[in-house]
């Protein structure tokens, strides 16, 4: 088996060059849907978010052709399955391909566990297991018959770690994100299918404003990130380029994570 042919520099220069792609990323109006949209648009790629509340895209769609890029949004449920399927259909009408699945749809509601109301832990399983799963999967029936496309589903430090702060739900079904994330990889290799994971400390967002702001809260919270600090939307950024880009070519299953050093030790 001969060598393959190294990159010339002109390839090199282009690794992160994301022109002509098209990025879906579901929960595209929350902060880290949101961050994750700017920087791919503002490597080439066009862009379509996803909520269940298309109003709430409105904003997001308007900056990302404001960088001079295709901007769709769609209303979509990621947990049915005729509205995914259809989120994917009138993706596929309007660009005729998917080269990126971004799944940031998600939810985190924390309650002790002795306390955990049943309802709320399967609304909280659906949402991030079930949810993210029929989004690959349906993505991933396009990309299979593509031949390429990037995966990148969204983890957590809690899927690798319990925490006193009411995590049974949410870390539960973050595990499960990761081990699905490298079954999907080891499915759809196959294909060129590269399926990857961030696993994100707490983000300082208004959803957490109310932890972050609560000293106690925040001492139990900061005293397991050596960085010292609560990750922003915009640290994002970087491990979504990369892991849509072709830098990331010869890299699947893997769950990088966004945190500061938390899960070093």
């Amino acid at each position: 088996m001969s060598a393959p042919e190294a990159l010339t520099q002109e390839q090199i220069k282009k690794l992160y060059d994301l022109t002509g792609k098209v990025a879906i990323i579901t929960g595209g109006a929350g902060f880290l849907g949101h961050a994750s949209a700017r920087g791919l648009a503002a490597h080439g790629a066009d862009i379509v978010v996803t909520s269940r509340n298309i109003s709430s895209l409105e904003a997001v769609a308007a900056e990302i052709e404001g960088l001079g890029r295709k901007a769709l949004p769609i209303a979509c449920d990621v947990t049915n399955e005729e509205s995914t399927q259809a989120m994917v259909d009138k993706v596929m009408a309007e660009f005729g391909h998917i080269d990126i699945l971004v799944t940031c749809a998600g939810i985190a509601n924390r309650f002790p566990a002795e306390e955990f109301p049943i309802s709320e832990f399967e609304k909280i399983m659906t949402a991030n297991v079930t949810g993210t799963f029929l989004s690959a999967q349906r993505v991933g029936q396009v990309m299979i018959k593509q031949g390429h496309g990037k995966i990148i589903t969204i983890g957590s430090v809690r899927g690798y770690l319990g925490h006193p702060g009411g995590y049974a739900a949410y870390g539960t079904t973050k595990g499960a994100v990761h081990l699905m994330t490298k079954q999907l990889s080891t499915e759809w290799a196959k294909y060129h299918i590269n399926v990857n994971c961030i696993a994100p400390c707490i983000f300082w967002t208004p959803l957490t404003q109310q932890v972050l702001e609560d000293e106690k809260l925040k001492q139990i919270f900061m005293s397991r990130i050596p960085w010292g600090r609560a990750a922003i939307p915009d640290d994002m950024i970087g491990p979504v380029v990369f892991l849509s880009s072709a830098a990331s070519d010869f890299i699947t299953g893997a769950v990088l994570p966004v945190d500061g050093g938390s899960v070093a030790g």
